[in-house]
């Protein structure tokens, strides 16, 4: 009976969960500004205390690694890496797309999962429940809400449910697609992540723990300035550097 704790730090929330097996213990969520490298270990240090456990009792760790925002998937994916490192666990990665997406139980049903990521662009997919697994119909991507809307036109006659991050979309949403619902519940939660775990790639070498970094799905500000002033470089900034 395999432990695991599993974390979202993708964005502002933050959503802690325990496992025994296939059952969620306990969780730890929240939603405010604060600095989430001061709330992610001692939420797993707590979790783990009061399921009567020791850090050395854990066997995998399973982390959102991407899309987001840099800061947070940086402190989440560092905090499983060393955790992984130490504990000598199993390293899971997952969607934080999916992992939004997994609020939503419907089947036969097109979820699509947003986050807003500023200036009129979000990041995105489309996923559906086959057989018990999400299925993703459209790859977690860095978009804009135009060029969304236009590809999931592929699905056209299907029911379409939109999770996550709306406010600034909603209107638009609607307005291309009026029989669209909205999910209620729009945070990541932890308690979700198994579905995905089991269907994603475990790391267990170390070497691969070392390599294993967020799925960003766009370049920093610093690259993409990089590349403009660059265009005749094939080297990347960061590989530069």
């Amino acid at each position: 009976m395999t432990k695991t704790i599993a974390f979202d730090t993708s964005n502002q929330p933050l959503s802690v969960a325990l496992f025994d097996a296939d059952h969620v213990i306990a969780q730890i969520e929240t939603n405010i500004s604060r600095n989430q490298s001061e709330q992610l270990l001692p939420a797993i240090d707590q979790l783990v205390s009061d399921a009567g456990w020791v850090a050395g009792d854990l066997e995998r760790v399973v982390v959102s690694a991407g899309p987001g925002s840099y800061t947070g998937l940086r402190i989440g994916v560092t905090t499983a890496k060393t955790l992984a490192y130490t504990l000598g666990l199993e390293l899971v990665g997952i969607s934080s797309l999916g992992l939004l997406a997994a609020n939503v139980k419907n089947e036969d049903t097109i979820i699509v999962p947003v986050m807003d990521a500023r200036n009129d662009n979000l990041y995105a997919a489309a996923y559906e429940w086959v057989d018990g697994q999400l299925v993703a119909h459209l790859a977690d991507q860095h978009t804009n809400i135009t060029a969304l809307l236009e590809k999931l036109a592929a699905f056209n006659g299907r029911q379409l449910m939109f999770v996550g991050d709306l406010e600034r979309f909603n209107d638009r949403i609607l307005v291309a697609y009026p029989d669209a619902k909205v999910a209620e519940d729009t945070l990541p939660h932890a308690a979700n992540s198994l579905v995905l775990a089991q269907q994603a790639t475990v790391i267990t070498e170390m070497d691969d723990i070392h390599q294993f970094v967020p799925n960003y799905h766009r370049l920093s500000q610093a690259e993409a300035d990089w590349a403009r002033a660059h265009p005749e470089e094939e080297v990347g900034y960061v590989e530069r550097v």
